[in-house]
């Protein structure tokens, strides 16, 4: 039986798979040596600014990228990935990493993983995974184009993009599981919904607006409040200011698991009953939800879905079987209603 596919391109003297140029194909386009090409590549002083730029457009226009291997990044054959994170203090990402490692295992690769929002300098950290790994995946937001040009000819699998994104894709849909909530509040009595967001006054997320317009249809008149972090911290400090208002509501919607925990802890130590006066209801289904007492309704997202179908991508297109961009490298997983004590 054959071995689990490779993510590495072969060393510049073999075949290389999908057809992708090799240093070789560089070198005779442009009419120079193998270790001129190699210096261009790198930056390295010893030849002209003219060849030096013959050389860079010959290797745009053939699509190459130096190997790994020869420029001496990594040992021992081993096949690298690189994952984008936006901050590994929110459970959620957590969670995430870990279905990349476990699914990347499975297949002999290694991880290498950046968090950006805590980094000093998210332009050089991305760079620098792009010069070490065959692939990169991960949470790009409004720096996709910049790390796009950055990364150059690395495949990027962008993960939840906001807009059609310029890169393979793996979108996170909580829609069908919207609705599939806004029917269960109908049934179980709610008139009075909250939805608590995570974003800027003038910006509600795209999340909020498919929650506002769910309820909105089923004849509800739900009240938004917009918080600026998606924290718990900032979920509890919310919904104390929710409750303080007195105006009515049996229900929060919050924008994360994590800020649902938030809103918990509020309301117990108002001495206000979850699920009895209010429901409330997270999304992503972190395994901390069931831990927590009532237990947390959740729209819940499978996220060894998310990495086994971001890695499918990465595969297709490392070995030349799907293009970089469009339709045929975009894939959607979809939430899930899980209905439990909180609600």
């Amino acid at each position: 039986m054959a071995g689990p596919p490779r993510l590495t391109q072969s060393p510049p003297d073999g075949p290389h798979p999908g057809g992708r140029a090799t240093i070789i194909d560089v070198a005779a386009a442009a009419g120079v040596s193998r270790q001129t090409v190699t210096r261009a590549m790198n930056g390295m002083s010893g030849i002209s600014a003219t060849t030096k730029e013959r050389v860079l457009a010959v290797a745009a226009a053939l699509d190459y990228r130096p190997s790994r291997f020869g420029r001496g990044l990594v040992t021992g054959g081993d096949h690298q990935l690189g994952l984008v994170v936006n901050d590994l203090r929110n459970p959620y990402t957590p969670q995430l990493a870990s279905a990349v490692f476990r699914l990347a295992a499975e297949q002999g690769w290694n991880v290498m993983l950046a968090d950006v929002d805590l980094a000093s300098d998210a332009d050089r950290m991305v760079q620098a995974l792009g010069a070490q790994t065959d692939v990169v995946i991960g949470y790009l937001g409004s720096r996709r184009y910049r790390w796009s040009e950055v990364l150059g000819n690395v495949p990027m699998v962008e993960l939840d993009p906001s807009s059609d994104p310029p890169t393979a894709a793996v979108w996170i849909d909580p829609a069908d599981a919207i609705e599939a909530l806004a029917d269960h509040l109908v049934a179980t009595g709610v008139r009075h919904p909250v939805v608590l967001d995570n974003s800027s006054p003038d910006h509600t997320s795209a999340r909020g607006e498919l929650m506002l317009d769910a309820l909105r249809r089923r004849g509800y008149l739900p009240e938004l409040v917009h918080a600026p972090h998606a924290t718990a911290e900032c979920g509890a400090e919310e919904t104390v200011r929710i409750l303080a208002r007195k105006r009515r509501l049996d229900a929060i919607l919050a924008f994360n698991d994590v800020m649902a925990l938030g809103v918990l802890q509020a309301c117990r130590r108002a001495g206000v009953d979850v699920p009895g006066d209010v429901r409330v209801v997270g999304v992503d289904g972190l395994p901390l939800g069931a831990l927590v007492s009532p237990t947390l309704t959740t729209l819940a997202v499978d996220l060894d879905a998310v990495a086994r179908e971001a890695l499918g991508l990465a595969l297709g297109m490392l070995a030349g079987e799907l293009p970089r961009h469009g339709p045929g490298v975009q894939r959607t997983v979809r939430h899930s209603l899980l209905v439990r004590d909180s609600a």
